[in-house]
């Protein structure tokens, strides 16, 4: 995460998104749109929405690592969404004192590009960018995820995990208990232990993580199995791990129960969810996330990149004292 809270913040943003862009193996050319990219997102933040942040996370695919970027703010938002990404369309300053090519720029600059805002409430900008312009293939599932440290901290103490085969997806979300080295450590552990193998039974994954997490700190663990073909989601969790399902209008928030993966537990149970209708999603988050927030204030978001929908929860739901993770599954279109 990097801080934008005036124009004095761009070019640090930039510096950063290129250093970045160039350890993944980004060349010139890729991280010069990186730069780019980055530039006029920060720029943005600070001309229209009052200061923000900017997420970079790094993504590998195909044995290809890209790059993605998004904005969140709090600002005025945007009235008309598709007039702004009209170049030469501006609201900053007086009548000719900004080209208007900021949106357009990010979009031309990106392999693929959304933005969710709402009057009043905020933007949320995403663009990710792959080597050569070769994005990869996404699969039946589309993912979003943003996973940041307690201010202060170096690493961070929830850790997420996602396995696939076929059209069966199931993902983990691990809250180390505390935050810091420590919490860093036992999340880790977790997410090594979830991904050995495919484990479609989301209690035998969680009893498995139960048993292994015995030498560190423990945990909340969160285990979903997401069967695309059935429409039905499966979910297993000890301790403080929320999330819901929705799909066709109906949304079901999942039942975790009390304990501390390694160390106390009772009862592990799993429940199933079903998942019928358009537009599914599946959102897990750890207890740095309020579980007060609800899709259904948010209109059009469920329609937006998984990524929006993850960041645009991260930035209204945070609690800002602890580790904060959410994770987000879309059924691709």
């Amino acid at each position: 995460m990097i801080a934008v809270a005036d124009s004095s913040y761009v070019s640090a943003a930039r510096r950063e998104i290129e250093s970045i862009a160039r350890r993944i193996g980004f060349d010139d050319e890729d991280t010069g749109r990186a730069a780019l990219v980055a530039t006029e997102l920060a720029t943005n933040l600070t001309r229209h929405g009052n200061g923000g942040q900017l997420l970079a996370l790094t993504l590998a695919a195909d044995r290809a690592a890209a790059l993605e970027l998004i904005a969140i703010d709090r600002g005025p938002g945007i009235a008309n969404v598709a007039e702004s990404l009209r170049d030469g369309i501006s609201t900053f300053g007086a009548a000719g004192s900004s080209a208007g090519t900021g949106l357009g720029a990010i979009r031309r600059q990106a392999d693929l590009f959304d933005i969710f805002s709402l009057p009043g409430r905020g933007t949320a900008v995403l663009a990710q960018l792959w080597p050569q312009r070769r994005i990869a293939d996404a699969g039946p599932v589309q993912v979003g995820q943003v996973s940041l440290p307690k201010t202060g901290e170096q690493v961070c103490g929830d850790g997420i995990g996602i396995m696939q085969s076929g059209m069966t997806v199931a993902a983990l979300v691990v809250d180390g208990l505390g935050h810091g080295g420590a919490a860093h450590l036992a999340a880790e552990e977790a997410r090594r232990l979830f991904c050995e193998t495919f484990q479609p039974s989301p209690g035998a994954a969680v009893q498995k993580l139960h048993a292994g997490l015995r030498a560190t700190r423990g945990a909340a663990v969160g285990v979903v199995t997401v069967d695309l073909a059935a429409s039905r989601a499966t979910f297993c969790g000890i301790g403080n791990i929320a999330g819901l399902a929705a799909a066709g209008g109906n949304m079901r928030r999942f039942v975790s129960m009390n304990g501390i993966a390694g160390h106390t537990a009772g009862r592990i149970q799993e429940f199933v969810y079903p998942c019928d209708g358009a537009g599914l999603v599946i959102v897990l988050h750890s207890d740095g996330l309020s579980s007060s927030w609800d899709l259904d204030r948010y209109p059009g978001l469920a329609a937006r990149h998984a990524s929006l929908i993850a960041a645009v929860l991260y930035r209204d739901a945070s609690r800002g004292r602890d580790d904060s993770t959410v994770l987000v599954l879309k059924r691709a279109a």
